[in-house]
């Protein structure tokens, strides 16, 4: 892929994180304000962990994108009081996943009855992303997964693609996510510099549902990778250089799914930029 989109790339990467206790401090310490930091929602952690988190990133400097899960919200009431909670923090982007909750917490199925409600709304939100499954959904067909992306469309602003380590995937979906149509513009999910045995402790523990059920399902692929030198994200780029460089399959950026290892991410991407002569040099985090 060419330098320059690869600097751009990440130049602008987003960050995802877990709403666990002292991860405000750590991205503080290790991250530059002006960087968007997302924020997972799971039953693992609750929502209004997600909710607080944003609230503190916010006020920090962040561009804090709070992940509104629908099926962890109770309804209509509640969906109001968290955009308003948003609004007087001066959030301006949130993520709306169908979430994990079974059942669900009210009257949400999926994604797009809230993103329904929402619209209707005196919401902040400029940016509002969906989510994406490069790889097939546990329980949702692939033809449903992409149809669902055409029904939001008219709600969202960009599309966000779940946690995948095969490149191959990622090359053969984008295509097809294009051919039928939906045009939004797609933020590439990827694993940051992790370490992969932390990464299924975490996600275990969590209850990260979506992680959890793809290292149950790829119990083999994960064991190569957790080896020294077994999964490299600069290599899983160049790999898929031919769609990043393609302007007609509208990656507009990357969302990093750190697991909280923020610093090694950060100390990653400083440490690319600088390799192409980026505008952040590297230096150490101590």
């Amino acid at each position: 892929m060419s330098k320059a989109t690869l600097r751009t790339l990440l130049s602008t990467a987003r960050y995802e994180i877990l709403p666990t206790a002292g991860v405000v401090d750590r991205i503080e310490e290790h991250i530059a304000p002006g960087r968007e930091i997302t924020v997972t929602a799971s039953t693992g952690l609750s929502l209004e962990a997600t909710i607080a988190t944003a609230e503190q990133l916010q006020a920090l400097g962040f561009h804090a994108v709070p992940h509104v899960a629908a099926r962890m919200v109770q309804g209509r009431t509640e969906l109001e009081e968290i955009v308003g909670r948003l609004a007087e923090a001066g959030v301006d982007r949130i993520f709306v996943p169908a979430g994990d909750a079974t059942p669900p917490a009210g009257g949400y199925a999926g994604a797009l009855d809230l993103l329904f409600d929402l619209s209707s709304m005196a919401a902040p939100f400029q940016h509002i992303g969906v989510s994406a499954y490069p790889e097939s959904h546990p329980l949702i067909s692939d033809d449903v997964t992409v149809q669902a992306m055409w029904d939001k469309r008219d709600y969202a602003t960009h599309i966000v693609s779940n946690l995948c380590f095969d490149p191959a995937t990622i090359a053969a979906w984008l295509p097809r996510v294009r051919s039928r149509g939906i045009e939004l513009p797609v933020i590439l999910g990827i694993a940051g510099k992790v370490e992969l045995g932390k990464l299924a402790r975490v996600a275990t523990k969590i209850g990260v549902g979506e992680s959890t059920r793809f290292l149950r399902k790829n119990t083999a692929t994960f064991t190569r990778m957790a080896k020294p030198g077994g999964y490299n994200p600069r290599k899983f780029l160049d790999k898929l250089a031919p769609v990043l460089d393609d302007a007609s399959m509208g990656v507009a950026g990357l969302h990093i799914y750190t697991f909280n290892q923020i610093k090694d991410t950060e100390v990653w991407r400083r440490k690319q930029l600088a390799a192409l002569g980026g505008a952040e040099e590297f230096t150490s985090l101590q």
